[in-house]
């Protein structure tokens, strides 16, 4: 097992990421939580098909084993009829395995959506410019989370009813162990994060700005804050979270390093 991993442990960022979809399918009437030979299931039953999640949990050293791991998961979501999607952490490939993911995958009618980069570090890097004054708040009320849905609406270019569906209004109440925040200025809801304590590790997902407030600081001024607060009330353990293109410099400046690698692959039209 010792020669697929890197220097730096890529297991916190893997972890957290799959708690964090265990955490968003709980309580819900279409939910699966499953642990199989090699494959977590943590689906939230919902249209929006990135949530409807399968991950490897633990190393992958051949081809024909990885095939394995995708029929098992393809198998249950086509005994649901749902779209789905696998999120592979790289790492636990077997290097010669990677070359055939994408072959692989596309037998099983799967296509690569996004690459992102794992991220992780002890403590965030001093501030060095003056940021917006955000005023942040839990997302714990119907109008609270409908506020991150505006924001995410326009960030994640997801159709409003997608978005709705897996961050709807009872939320908090289902999960609290899956924090949403918002963060305002003037009054207005200009940007989101979401924080998850699991695996030694304060996850952060959900973090976006509004296109209009871009470039002002809003996204590193919410990203310290909620950071800030996990760190208060969970103690001093490290920060994961997984960078889209348009992040990774702020992230990288903030004192983030790579230590995984995320591939996203989502089924295509078709359930077969």
């Amino acid at each position: 097992m010792h020669h697929i991993l890197r220097a730096v442990d890529f297991h916190p960022v893997e972890a957290n990421l799959r708690q964090s979809f265990r955490a968003l399918a709980a309580g819900r009437p279409r939910s699966d939580v499953l642990e199989l030979p090699g494959v977590t299931i943590a689906s939230l039953g919902v249209a929006f098909q990135m949530f409807n999640a399968a991950f490897l949990n633990g190393p992958v050293v051949s081809l024909p084993h990885l095939e394995l791991q995708l029929e098992l998961a393809h198998a249950h979501f086509s005994s649901r009829g749902m779209e789905w999607s696998f999120w592979f952490c790289e790492d636990w490939l077997a290097k010669p395995v990677r070359r055939h993911l994408t072959a692989a995958c596309s037998k099983h009618h799967l296509r690569l959506s996004s690459e992102l980069p794992g991220m992780i570090t002890a403590t965030l890097a001093k501030q060095k410019r003056a940021l917006p004054h955000l005023q942040v708040r839990r997302a714990d009320s119907p109008s609270t989370l409908s506020d991150f849905r505006t924001v995410g609406g326009q960030c994640f270019r997801v159709p409003p009813a997608w978005f709705a569906e897996v961050f709807h209004d009872s939320l908090a109440a289902s999960c609290q162990e899956f924090a949403c925040w918002v963060g305002y200025l003037d009054g207005l809801p200009v940007a989101t994060a979401a924080t998850l304590v699991a695996a030694g590790a304060i996850g952060l997902y959900n973090i976006a700005t509004v296109p209009g407030y871009r470039g002002r600081g809003v996204a590193e001024a919410i990203t310290r804050l909620v950071a800030g607060t996990a760190q208060q009330q969970a103690g001093p353990l490290p920060l994961i979270l997984q960078s889209t293109s348009q992040g990774r410099r702020m992230y990288d400046n903030l004192g983030f390093r790579e230590t995984a690698r995320i591939l996203v692959f989502n089924s295509e039209s078709v359930l077969k």
